[in-house]
């Protein structure tokens, strides 16, 4: 049976008469790297500041690994990891200095738990660096370096890959596959980056509006990817009636090709090319295109009434 790490229940939070958050409720197993989407005002960050305990809901419960966050247990944090927004430093101290006194806060003894951060976010040649002088993306990996210091089994994570360059990106996303699947690490993260967390995550909610509008896992989520396939000939119309003559859902789009969106067309890209051959009309491009997350994610959220431009 899957152990669950991260749950609200029925999670409602008002300012005044505005509704923020209106009855989340998800679920986040063990060794899961669950993607928060939504778009800014949507919630997301409110729900985060609620899992860290940082405010209080109106009603419902937010609980980690078992424990309810508002039962007072100081305990719970030693297990939870966090980056939230922008990652603060003391700009004079070094970062060496900087996750010294974290580990003093986390009672963490000897300099193996600074080496082995400074080792996994590449961060060992700035550690006598002073926090003011790193560059966007450097600071950024010292927050992840606070965040991942005492070896955490859940960590919540909003826009970790901030000011990162491609490769930075790429070495943070290793990382995080790395403690999630094979250290069991239990991740929540949000992100605008929507292309990077169609690579690493296991499974998505999106938020709208205060509201939980999908979760699916990364499976669900590829079948829900609209698929398309694109074709062009030197006699366009002609194509287009023998496709549909024999059965296929075609049409000529504005761009001048035709796009066939039947599933066995879009798996069996080659017998659409033979059958055009065959036909004495030749394909001189046969491209097969699936919708990427960010796509996906503003159509979903077009349909409930979000601006998916």
């Amino acid at each position: 049976m899957s152990e669950i790490m991260i749950q609200t229940q029925n999670l409602m939070k008002r300012y005044g008469d505005r509704k923020v958050l209106d009855s989340i409720s998800l679920s986040v197993e063990k060794g899961e790297i669950f993607g928060f989407l939504g778009l800014n005002g949507a919630g997301k960050t409110t729900i985060i500041r609620l899992l860290l305990g940082m405010i209080r809901p109106t009603s419902g419960d937010v609980l980690l690994n078992g424990k309810r966050v508002d039962a007072g247990d100081p305990g719970l944090w030693q297990r939870v990891g966090y980056l939230v927004e922008t990652p603060y430093a003391y700009p004079s101290f070094t970062v060496r200095e900087n996750l010294e006194i974290v580990c003093r806060l986390r009672q963490l003894s000897g300099t193996k738990p600074i080496d082995d951060v400074l080792e996994k976010l590449k961060l060992t040649f700035y550690e006598h660096t002073k926090a003011k002088d790193l560059s966007l993306g450097n600071a950024q990996k010292l927050g992840l370096a606070k965040a991942l210091i005492h070896n955490p089994d859940i960590l919540i994570l909003d826009e970790p890959t901030n000011g990162l360059d491609p490769a930075g990106i790429f070495q943070v996303r290793q990382l995080l596959q790395d403690l999630a699947h094979n250290h069991g690490v239990t991740i929540f993260i949000s992100s605008h980056i929507l292309e990077e967390m169609s690579k690493m995550v296991t499974r998505i909610g999106i938020i709208h509006q205060g509201r939980l509008i999908q979760e699916m896992s990364a499976s669900e989520l590829n079948q829900a990817f609209h698929r398309r396939l694109w074709v062009e000939t030197q006699q366009i119309e002609a194509a287009r009636a023998k496709l549909a003559d024999e059965g296929y859902a075609v049409h000529l789009s504005e761009n001048g090709l035709l796009e066939v969106i039947s599933e066995h067309a879009i798996r069996h890209p080659e017998q659409i090319a033979q059958l055009l051959v065959h036909a004495g009309l030749p394909p001189t491009l046969l491209k097969v295109e699936e919708e990427s997350l960010e796509s996906y994610f503003l159509r979903s959220v077009g349909m409930m009434g979000g601006d998916a431009k």
